[in-house]
This record gives C-alpha cells, structure tokens and sequence, in this order.
C-alpha cells in the first residue's frame, strides 16, 4: 500500500511538473518586444570655447539616459531616448582666442545641463524572432530627429568675481546611435553605445562662429537593456 501512494505522488509530481514546463514554453513563445534601457557615462560637447580638442584637452562630463523600444520586425525597433547631459567649456585658450571673444562679446565660459528627448528607428545586423532566439553578440544603430533644451551659466571673462548670466536655448538635433550589445540572460542584455547629438545650433554656449562646427554633443555609455512585456499581457 506504501508504495501505492509513493507511485500516485511521483505521477501527481510528474504532472505538475509537465504542466509547469508547458505554461513556462507557452509563455516564452510569446515575444518579449519591449526593451527598458537605462544607459550611463562620459560625454563631451563640441562648443566655440570648449577647449582645445585636437590635442584633447576639453571637459569630460557625465551623461544620463532612459529609453523605451518596441521591437517592430525581425532586425528593426523604434526608440524613444530621454536624458541628460551635462556640458562645460575647458581648456586653456590663448591670449589671442579670448581677445577674439572680447570684441565679439562672446562668453568665455558655459557649464550646465543639456536635457535631450529624440525618437529614431534602429536596425540589427542580425535579426530575430524571438527574444528566446537573440544570438550572443549583436550590433545595432540607427538615426532619428529630437530637441533639446540647453540651460546654462556663461560668463564674459574667466574673472572669478563675474556673476555668470543664465541663458536658455531649445533647439532640434539628429541623433546617431551605434551599440555591441551582449546577452547576459534570457531577459537583458549588457552593452556599449556610442552616440553622436548633431544640434541645429551654434550658441549652445554663447559664443558663435569661433568653430568650423556648431554646438554638438558626444556620448559613450554602458547600457542595461530588459526585454519585458507590458502589464496588461503578463
């Protein structure tokens, strides 16, 4: 009778299990086709009094992002990419360059954040159907359209006894974005993003046409991207 009921318990565990393994292979056959981003690390911005850049003597700032994809086809997904960045003049410009900025009335100085929100269609090199089926490594990119809302404080003179003015712009830019991604599990991914802002604008700093270049921003971030699907379907 003992061994009865232990053979009735292993079928009735049995079942549970085949049952369990038949909703979890039912589920991943679902699509995971949204995709959290968060994205930290250095950046820098190309501006008239932002130093000297072919000798790389510039400021390094932080920059933040957060963005929301929605997997559109095998190789394609549409993003949206909010965040911030902080920019800053540097460098050590000559006493030639700043009696240039002098007659020009053109700040000397800028330093404060620079809060993006783009939207832009991305491309895989190697497509998939399901996220299931992601190979290890993949690369991806693409080019989109944003604005930007730039607040900072310039000054007209490297005096420290200068109280910097306030000055904010908002201005359009195209984003360009290339990353290696790396899977790290059935759900997320690791992985390195170069991004290129290439604003409308020249004044971002409140110096104009001292450049070759207007005002853009360059950013190299680590990233962690989370397959999920919405609430609603869980």
């Amino acid at each position: 009778m003992y061994s009865f009921y232990r053979l009735i318990l292993l079928i009735f565990m049995l079942g549970v299990s085949s049952l369990t393994f038949a909703q979890s292979f039912y589920k991943e056959r679902i699509s995971r086709d949204n995709i959290l981003t968060v994205g930290l690390g250095p950046s820098f911005a190309y501006l008239d009094n932002g130093g000297q850049y072919r000798s790389f003597n510039f400021a390094i700032k932080p920059a933040i992002s957060v963005a929301l994809t929605k997997k559109m086809a095998q190789n394609i997904e549409l993003r949206t990419t909010a965040g911030v960045q902080w920019i800053s003049s540097g460098g050590n410009p000559s006493t030639a360059v700043t009696d240039a900025w002098f007659f020009s009335n053109s700040s000397y100085t800028a330093k404060g954040p620079a809060y993006f929100f783009d939207i832009m269609p991305s491309f895989y090199l190697i497509p998939f159907t399901n996220h299931m089926h992601r190979t290890q490594f993949n690369l991806y990119g693409g080019v989109g359209l944003g604005i930007m809302q730039v607040n900072t404080k310039q000054t007209k003179s490297f005096s420290p006894e200068e109280t910097p003015i306030s000055s904010n712009i908002t201005t359009g830019y195209v984003p360009v974005r290339a990353g290696l991604s790396y899977r790290i599990g059935p759900y997320s991914d690791i992985a390195g993003e170069g991004t290129m802002l290439w604003t409308f604008s020249d004044n971002l700093d409140g110096n104009v046409g001292f450049n070759r270049f207007g005002d853009h921003l360059f950013q190299a971030q680590i990233v962690f991207r989370r397959y999920f699907v919405p609430r609603s379907q869980d």
